[in-house]
């Protein structure tokens, strides 16, 4: 029963834990796999954003299930945020899972291991900690260009829509030193980017060190030649901050910053604890400080009592702002979230689609325009890989812009500049200079 097969699901953080779970399971002489079916040992890691992931999460299980018929004594646990959310409809043996752990419990995972095999017992663990950020563990990745770090994990935030602070917990900082320890030892394997990753990376603070100080002292490592970050908060985005991503050179000029509605009553009740103006105002202020800048967002439609004016005021920060891109979603009512329990979900499914969908039909021709500008410029590439059509490669430049381009023999990890010659909604399109 050495052999583990895990599948993730949801955000960059969640494929951080991955890398953490594998890494822990390695130090405890257990072997991974590619494939479920060589695996006695079946995890999923979790999320419980959006009901869609629920949904997949619940149809996988019942997937994989079909191997036990093969081979009885195959293990299945859940990990994540899911786990966490919805523990007692899977410890139901209908559910058939055999192990259940929260994202603060990964180090228990191979003593829980060795209680299901031996002693047929299902486990779970599920506490949330105040201290856990998993500084002690380093993973071992893949080859790649680019690693996540998690620089503190939980949140304090509190969003009416968000289940995250009940699944993940408080807010809790990595020493400033561990994360460049470990961002030595990525430059050790090649890599040449890193993301940092946070709930709410610019509350980020240890001892006096905060978010833009940790950023500036991780571009001090050779070998790092782009520093990206996700996700920030409107609420508390601090002017140093800004001024480091506009003054260090490593600081790619893209910053993530969800928006989540345009209209302020909705934004009020949703917690976010800024207005639609305050949030033009921080916009404005970023794009005089960092020319080029590419600024990308979340956006919920549908959100409880949103009326159709509410829902015009959102479309009408998306023309003001024209994002680069934007990541949409349809309210979806979650567990032991504040709305779920003060408002109803009175939007009808008719209408979030209705929404969704000329959100999306306008942000499409705005990313079209913002792409099309970038026509004639030269960019400094990062190379990830083959892109989908033959003959070509694929990376992105510092603004997070995917960009496609003509394999001549360059390697993957390597920059190349490359001139934009045509822009589709979703990709540059350009030739070697």
């Amino acid at each position: 029963m050495r052999k583990v097969y895990i599948e993730t699901y949801g955000c960059q953080m969640n494929e951080y834990d991955t890398e953490i779970v594998k890494t822990i399971l390695k130090q405890n002489n257990y072997d991974l796999t590619e494939q479920p079916e060589e695996a006695q040992i079946l995890f999923l890691n979790t999320c419980s954003v959006r009901e869609n992931a629920h949904q997949k999460v619940y149809q996988r299980i019942n997937t994989l299930k079909q191997l036990r018929k093969k081979e009885k004594k195959r293990v299945m646990g859940v990990l994540g945020c899911m786990a966490q959310n919805l523990r007692d409809e899977l410890l139901d043996e209908k559910v058939g899972v055999d192990l259940v752990a929260g994202p603060d419990s990964y180090k228990k995972l191979p003593a829980m291991l060795e209680s299901v095999v031996q002693d047929d017992a299902r486990q779970y663990a599920l506490s949330l900690s105040e201290y856990e950020t998993y500084s002690d563990i380093f993973p071992v990745r893949e080859e790649g260009v680019n690693s996540w770090i998690a620089v503190m994990r939980g949140c304090d935030n509190f969003c009416t829509f968000c289940v995250v602070p009940y699944t993940r917990g408080r807010e809790r900082s990595r020493d400033p030193l561990n994360v460049v320890d470990e961002v030595k030892r990525l430059t050790d394997q090649g890599f040449k980017q890193i993301t940092l990753l946070g709930q709410n990376v610019n509350s980020y603070q240890y001892g006096t060190s905060d978010f833009a100080d940790l950023i500036n002292e991780v571009s001090k490592v050779d070998g790092i030649e782009r520093i990206r970050f996700t996700s920030p908060h409107p609420k508390d985005f601090p002017q140093k901050l800004i001024e480091t991503v506009a003054n260090n050179p490593k600081a790619c000029r893209h910053i993530h910053l969800p928006l989540q509605a345009g209209n302020t009553r909705i934004l009020d009740m949703m917690n976010r604890t800024y207005t639609k103006e305050d949030f033009l105002h921080l916009v404005d202020y970023m794009k005089e400080r960092i020319p080029d800048l590419a600024l990308t967002t979340d956006i919920i439609v549908g959100f409880p009592t949103e009326t159709e004016s509410e829902y015009q005021d959102t479309l009408d920060v998306i023309r003001t702002v024209e994002f680069d891109s934007a990541f949409m979603f349809k309210y979806s009512e979650r567990k032991q979230t504040i709305a779920s329990r003060k408002y109803p979900d009175d939007v009808s499914e008719e209408e979030k689609t209705s929404r969704i969908t000329r959100l999306v039909e306008l942000q499409r021709n705005i990313s079209l325009k913002r792409n099309q500008q970038h026509i004639g410029k030269v960019f400094s590439v990062l190379i990830e890989g083959k892109a989908k059509k033959d003959g070509q490669l694929m990376g992105r430049n510092d603004g997070n812009k995917i960009v496609v381009f003509a394999d001549t023999g360059q390697k993957i990890g390597e920059f190349i500049n490359i001139k934009i010659t045509t822009a589709s909604t979703n990709t540059l399109i350009g030739e070697v200079v």
